[in-house]
């Protein structure tokens, strides 16, 4: 069996207030413990992740997300997603995240709404 991967790439658009990251493979139990430990000490101001390519979402997946969201707001910082895919909604829509989590079509559209 293949086991499930996640990269994380930072962005040009990135700068010193501004992290944005693009999540390529899977957001899932297999995955989530490293993109915590990775993305939780991130002191950017304002985090936008891009879900555009992650194949595949799960509720550990969902809950990381979920994690990293009230560790930022409660330090003052933001966070907002980018570019989920139609498996990443649904998923995030049965969750009923869809209203808590700030979900943006595109990363231009989240650097727009920050700015």
């Amino acid at each position: 069996m293949e086991t499930a991967h996640l990269d994380l790439e930072k962005l040009p658009e990135s700068d010193t207030s501004h992290l944005v990251t693009r999540l390529s493979g899977k957001l899932s139990l297999e995955t989530v413990h490293n993109f915590i430990q990775t993305l939780r000490p991130e002191p950017a101001a304002h985090m936008i992740l891009d879900m555009s390519g992650v194949l595949f979402l799960d509720s550990a997946g969902v809950g990381a997300l979920v994690q990293l969201f009230v560790h930022r707001r409660n330090k003052g910082q933001t966070f907002a997603l980018s570019g989920l895919t139609k498996q990443g909604n649904a998923v995030m829509q049965v969750a009923g995240l869809t209203k808590l989590l700030p979900i943006h079509a595109s990363v231009e559209d989240a650097l727009a709404q920050r700015a």
